[in-house]
């Protein structure tokens, strides 16, 4: 059983625990005899059960069980403790359980919400207010039965709500977690002097577009969803200028997976201001890196990007030599982008199927009727990559993978998700039961370009409530805080860092660092066998902990953050800085 499916089991094992001692309790005060004992005796088994998936998450990673065994084992062994004797005696009647029953049920639902509700990591605050819950609540349940609690009892619950408030809820932010992410990072970029070769201008703006054959309202660049193509061979200077027209909420350029210098990254409050309706900014780079990116606006991404306000950047090393097609892949208003395209391609003409996806969740591609070679991942072409037939490959929210192959004589098919998006005839091959292509096993190895680590972090991805703000929201956190309040990561020029990054949370997290590409060491304490992977948006799954380094030679700061937009603007991300 994977981990993720161990976190999923654990939390429906807790859940039921819980509501079969409630349940127990209820019947009990009812004097409903053999239902209470059936649902204590469930109870207990599901008790047992969550013995074992923390003691199986433990050995998968602290990250995965601290609290669990930390808070929760004492808690649901204070259960059994002060429920099973009483159980045993089988008093004539059951309404003399009830209190005990209730006890346990309120100890396992109070362990269940410090998973919930704070998760990573356990503190002293956490356990404390969870075992202050459970004293209170069974004082109020035990006065309300007609049971006289000893005054004892009553100044527990007082002393230890007490040590909780002091000590605090450990709700909101990390040991050690401040707000201080500064928004004049002072990290000055020379701009490029060289005349520009490439001029582009792009206007932000409310619109009507056609999308699957209905017109809905859009944000485009340019009145168009996708925004305009930029291309650039290599060698070029970019000049891009952004307009804003009547975004409210403002625009900015991000050029996703191309390492841009900082103060070009288009962040608004770390590396610009966003752009105000009425105004303008321009971008202006040198194309050096040849590939397959895309671009879109950094302000309010969740929202601006779904409505429309993306594009593709395509850098080539050299004028276009046979079929070159870029497929960005986004859904808008409901409806699947782009509409089904049929284009006739000579027999032995090379191809290159540019995939990008633009949304915030994983979209799985099949290229049919043809073997072809995964050439390269997030901008960077891959080494010694091998013919693959009959295979689907996954591409997290942000990424781009390039599929190369010379057109057959029959007719190929590219799907999305089993819906046909490019083909040069029809194709009715099914491609829902291949094979997903895994990249850290795909082409050839080579050895890593560093012998040392200079920097390590730990980025631990949950939920949790956070606290900090005028009202509570839910919020996806990182080590426990939520953005702002998320430590940044401080390196220096030269530094060789690596990340750990875990998902302890029942949602897929695709990773995003701005400015640099990250080279995949290990997934599951499996290192890469593959060829080198360097990526800028990778999936990581429940359950699953990655590792990837870097070497540390862009500075500035940097937004590091989950690449599901909404996850982004819930809480989940914080910034990389040169000290």
């Amino acid at each position: 059983m994977s981990t993720g499916s161990l976190l999923a089991a654990d939390l429906v094992i807790a859940v039921l625990a819980a509501a079969c001692w409630l349940g127990g309790g209820a019947a009990s005060t009812a004097r409903r005899r053999p239902l209470a004992l059936g649902l204590a005796a469930l109870a207990l088994v599901a008790t047992l059960a969550r013995a074992i998936t923390i003691t199986a998450l433990a050995r998968a990673g602290w990250w995965f069980a601290a609290e669990k065994v930390l808070i929760a084992a004492p808690l649901s062994l204070a259960a059994v403790g002060v429920a099973g004797p009483r159980l045993l005696q089988a008093p004539r009647d059951i309404r003399a359980v009830a209190v005990p029953l209730l006890f346990a049920g309120y100890a396992t639902s109070s362990a269940l919400l410090v998973t919930v509700l704070h998760g990573y990591p356990a503190s002293a605050g956490a356990g404390l207010l969870a075992v202050a819950g459970v004293v209170a609540a069974t004082v109020i349940t035990g006065r309300a039965l007609g049971a006289r609690p000893r005054r004892t009892v009553s100044r527990v619950a007082v002393v230890v709500a007490g040590a909780a408030l002091v000590t605090g809820t450990g709700l909101t932010v990390a040991a050690g977690a401040t707000s201080v992410v500064p928004h004049d990072h002072g990290y000055p970029v020379a701009r490029i002097a060289a005349e520009p070769t490439r001029r582009f201008t792009l206007t932000a703006g409310t619109t009507t577009v056609n999308a699957g054959g209905r017109n809905v309202a859009a944000w485009a660049f340019n009145a168009q969803v996708p925004g305009p193509e930029l291309t650039a061979t290599v060698g070029d200077v970019l000049d891009v200028t952004l307009r804003n027209r009547d975004i409210e909420r403002g625009v900015t350029l991000h050029w996703h997976g191309y390492d841009v210098p900082n103060d070009q990254d288009g962040v608004p409050g770390v590396t610009q201001a966003a752009v105000r309706p009425g105004q303008e900014f321009v971008y202006r780079f040198r194309a050096d890196q040849a590939g397959t990116y895309w671009y879109h606006t950094h302000s309010a991404s969740d929202v601006g990007v779904r409505m429309g306000l993306y594009g593709v950047l395509v850098v080539r090393p050299r004028p276009v030599t046979g079929v070159d097609v870029t497929v960005p892949v986004h859904t808008l208003a409901g409806r699947s982008l782009p509409a089904p395209r049929v284009e006739r391609v000579e027999a032995g003409a090379p191809v290159r199927l540019r995939l990008i996806n633009t949304d915030s969740t994983t979209h799985r591609y099949a290229l049919a009727g043809t073997a072809f070679r995964v050439a390269a991942i997030d901008g960077v072409d891959l080494r010694g990559p091998t013919p693959l037939a009959d295979t689907a490959v996954l591409i997290p929210a942000g990424g781009r993978y390039d599929l190369v192959f010379n057109a057959p004589t029959t007719p190929v098919a590219l799907f999305v998700d089993g819906r046909a998006v490019y083909s040069t005839g029809p194709v009715s091959t099914a491609t829902g039961t291949w094979p997903v292509l895994d990249p850290l096993d795909y082409g050839a190895r080579a050895p890593v370009p560093w012998s040392r680590v200079d920097k390590t972090f730990t980025l631990v991805l949950d939920r949790g409530l956070d606290l900090r703000g005028l009202l509570p929201r839910y919020a996806h956190t990182v080590n426990g805080a939520a953005d702002p309040d998320i430590p940044p990561q401080v390196v220096r020029l030269g530094d060789v860092v690596l990340f750990t990054i875990v998902n302890r949370s029942q949602v897929v997290h695709p990773w995003h660092l701005h400015g640099h590409h990250v080279l995949v060491l290990a997934r599951d304490g499996e290192p890469a066998a593959g060829s080198p992977l360097w990526l800028d948006s990778f999936d990581v799954r429940p359950g699953e902990v990655w590792k990837v380094a870097f070497r540390a030679d862009n500075p500035g700061m940097w937004a590091n953050h989950c690449h599901n937009l909404a996850h982004a603007d819930a809480g989940m991300t914080l910034h990389l800085m040169y000290s």
